[in-house]
């Protein structure tokens, strides 16, 4: 994440889906309204095996996903993998960086008000350094893992569900500003929000920043993190994807952990990942991302 390693001074979950359960009503009584299904719970172990993933890619390939890597099309591959057996439909969106050819990832949950998108998405690529388990493999493995609850729970949200896996963020937001561009002026305006996920399971995590844009996002994560006892701080647009998004007038939220321990280094390792941070961050994604579907 480009701007956070510029923020080194700021300081840096509900049941299973449950079954819908009827009580037999007398006959004189009004049909009772369905209920509502509970927020899915994710696990660590449904988070943590995507980051070993991560790191086995990673380790075989090279030492990093950086653009244009072998290491990053294994990720992108293996990311695409989990969706379509999910049941997403997904689609691999080209875009040329530096005479090398790149991609980012669009999975579609089917069903929703197409003219009311809910967009989730992180980037996927790491610097050349290092393998990027925090910046940002927990990002991707959260916005993942949320997807799969979403499918596993079989949601049926009012508006359109749309997660996101963007290519050469690390050269400059490449891949989301290569997106944000061919969207056409219609295109735009369907976005409800897009919500960004750039590091979320740094060690020794102080406080989770949540990008303060979109009011509804931005108060619902606060909500979420603030019921848990979690302190929040507030940060504007910019240092992630999320920037390209804003700049188009888009309305934007999400979070990040901070830099953590290592950023943009070797160090960058799955053992750079706190398990129990990624997994209140990746409930914290599917949580807000699962109410803000449901209006």
């Amino acid at each position: 994440m480009e701007i956070l390693s510029r923020m080194r001074h700021t300081a840096a979950v509900l049941g299973l889906c449950a079954a819908l359960v009827a009580v037999p009503a007398a006959a004189s009584a009004e049909p009772t309204a369905p209920k509502t299904p509970s927020i899915p719970l994710v696990s660590t172990e449904q988070v943590m095996p995507h980051l070993r993933a991560l790191q086995s890619i990673a380790d075989r390939t090279g030492g990093n996903r950086a653009h244009g890597t072998k290491g990053f099309q294994q990720w992108l591959a293996y990311v695409k993998g989990v969706l379509d057996e999910a049941g997403f439909r997904t689609s691999l969106r080209p875009f040329t960086h530096n005479g090398v050819l790149g991609h980012n990832l669009i999975a579609d949950w089917p069903g929703g008000d197409p003219d009311h998108v809910v967009l989730v998405g992180a980037h996927l690529d790491s610097v050349e350094a290092g393998p990027g388990m925090n910046d940002n493999g927990s990002g991707s493995a959260a916005v993942l893992a949320t997807a799969v609850a979403m499918s596993r729970a079989g949601v049926a949200p009012k508006r359109h569900l749309r997660f996101a896996w963007w290519g050469a963020e690390e050269q400059g937001l490449i891949g989301s500003k290569d997106y944000v561009r061919k969207l056409s002026a219609g295109g735009r305006k369907k976005i409800d929000v897009y919500l960004n996920f750039d590091m979320t399971g740094s060690m020794n995590v102080q406080q989770w920043l949540v990008v303060h844009d979109d009011p509804r996002a931005t108060d619902a994560f606060e909500a979420y993190f603030a019921a848990k006892s979690l302190p929040t701080f507030d940060i504007g647009i910019g240092g992630s994807d999320h920037e390209s998004f804003g700049d188009a007038g888009i309305p934007v939220s999400g979070f990040t952990t901070g830099v953590g321990n290592c950023l943009h280094d070797a160090c960058d390792r799955i053992d750079n990942v706190d398990p129990g941070t990624e997994t209140v961050s990746t409930n914290a994604v599917l949580g807000v991302t699962w109410q803000l579907a449901a209006r």
